[in-house]
């Protein structure tokens, strides 16, 4: 049998193509499981984000909602599974994912301001060891801008409020004009104020064609806030429209009959019902 000359096509390892899932997708996620000490934090994860949505992620505590979000961007290693980002691995397209993560995770007392954190949305692009010149610095204002943090761009970030803080970041990911957002607990001790402003900073993102994941706490806000919703509880308990997939009977399967939560969610619900 003659052998074929010539360079053999590259074969690539891992799992399959899995192509039951969109290329336009924003975020695409294919049987992910996640594990810290051999024990599963995410298991089998499977869901397409639809493009031009803002879609919350709620769940228990340990649920893995920000392990979710860490693992679409290589913060976290994966057991099993693909991540893609509009079709390609996260690294490829970094460019177009702009990240906010928890105030918690944040080294607060890093000596910086609050233009030069803007202006690290630009570092990928700049670089790293790069000085930052005076057209990212106009970026990072006009960043600052838009989530009314410009009179305190010179101010050192430790001596900010955790709202302002939580901005801060914001105007980082913003800074990137990226075309997904991943926000972990943006309205984490925020003000009812600060809250607004980034909910309609979201709209106003979501109008230009951008998506946005965020994960969330509190389900009285969940109908108000975001047009999609994943239920997460180790595994996808349903995701999809918010009217369809926010309904009693997934969250007492989401929250396994932590009744003080079923409550908040019941008066929430009672409220949409009766609003105009």
């Amino acid at each position: 049998m003659r052998e074929v000359d010539g360079p053999k096509e590259p074969v690539e390892t891992g799992p399959p193509p899995f192509s039951e899932h969109s290329a336009d997708s924003p975020l695409s996620i294919h049987a992910m499981t996640v594990a810290y000490d051999r024990r599963p934090v995410l298991w089998d994860v499977d869901l397409d984000i639809p493009p031009g949505s803002l879609v919350g992620i709620v769940g228990p505590n340990g649920a893995g909602k920000s392990t979710l979000v860490k693992a679409a961007i290589d913060l976290v290693p994966t057991l099993s599974g693909r991540v893609r980002i509009f079709g390609k691995p996260f690294q490829s397209r970094r460019r177009m994912v702009g990240y906010v993560p928890q105030r918690e995770s944040v080294d607060w007392e890093f000596p910086v301001t609050v233009l030069d954190v803007a202006c690290m949305g630009l570092y990928d692009r700049i670089g790293w060891c790069r000085r930052v010149n005076r057209a990212a610095k106009e970026r990072g204002m006009e960043a600052l801008e838009r989530v009314g943090l410009a009179d305190f761009a010179d101010r050192q970030i430790a001596r900010l409020s955790g709202g302002q803080q939580q901005r801060t970041f914001l105007a980082r990911a913003l800074v990137q004009d990226a075309h997904l957002y991943l926000m972990d607990e943006p309205f984490a001790a925020v003000d009812a104020a600060t809250e607004e402003s980034i909910v309609e900073l979201l709209r106003e993102l979501r109008s230009t064609g951008r998506t946005a994941v965020v994960v969330h706490h509190d389900l009285q806000t969940v109908r108000r806030y975001f047009d999609h919703v994943l239920l997460l509880n180790t595994r996808v308990v349903a995701f999809g429209p918010t009217e369809e997939v926010f309904t009693p009977e997934h969250l007492q399967a989401t929250y396994s009959g932590k009744l003080t939560l079923l409550e908040e969610a019941s008066e929430a619900l009672s409220k949409h019902g009766s609003s105009p």
